[in-house]
């Protein structure tokens, strides 16, 4: 408990000056990212941080405490936030939160996300399930992407379909419903498949069933 006082003291004294961060020198704005850190870290370095910015001068700086989808340090992330003070201008949020908007995506609107040299929208993505654990109450599922076969570097289509999936579920339910992500090219014939954007759907129904 005296760690997270700790870290929630130093926060109030110097929470004008990072919510101010973006008129920062940019030398200034690094030692803010690492003042931010360091007093994290002393709470529990595995943690980490985002701060959102508000678009509008009346809305609030958004905090957002993160393990990083590892599921050993989620009750401390609970529990930092859990003391978070009460500031007018900011909002405190344990771990990342689904982002992203299913309206936009089932009509297709979604914006393409790009990394590296693959530019693909959720819209076009796909899954099937493989297994579901009654153990761990974890699904496998096997993703299907549109022109992987092309673009076949593992390494970089793995961390992009980690990201979407992180926007659609959020960090928490992520990690505590999915265990293995097996990738695969866009069959030409996509009628048994299943939208991406469906996935928390699915997980919900075959939870509501497990506990049934």
């Amino acid at each position: 408990m005296r760690k997270i006082n700790t870290f929630w003291n130093w926060f109030q004294d110097n929470n004008q000056t990072i919510k101010n961060f973006l008129n920062e020198t940019p030398k200034s704005q690094k030692q803010i990212s690492h003042w931010i850190k360091h007093r994290l870290g002393f709470y529990c370095k595995e943690l980490d941080y985002m701060i959102i910015f508000p678009k509008k001068p009346t809305e609030k700086t958004e905090l957002i405490i993160t393990a990083n989808g590892n599921p050993e340090y989620f009750t401390r992330v609970t529990e930092l936030i859990k003391h978070a003070p009460v500031l007018k201008h900011w909002k405190f949020t344990a771990f990342i939160q689904p982002t992203v908007h299913i309206e936009k995506i089932m009509d297709g609107l979604d914006e393409p996300y790009v990394f590296q040299e693959i530019t693909i929208k959720t819209s076009e993505i796909k899954f099937l399930p493989l297994a579901y654990d009654e153990k761990t109450k974890k699904l496998n599922i096997i993703v299907y992407l549109k022109n992987y076969n092309i673009h076949c570097d593992t390494k970089t289509w793995n961390q992009a379909i980690y990201i979407i999936m992180q926007d659609l579920l959020g960090e928490k339910s992520l990690y505590q419903n999915i265990n293995f992500v097996q990738l695969a090219c866009l069959p030409t014939n996509t009628e048994e498949l299943i939208e991406l954007y469906d996935l928390q759907f699915y997980i919900d129904t075959i939870n509501k069933n497990d506990v049934s």
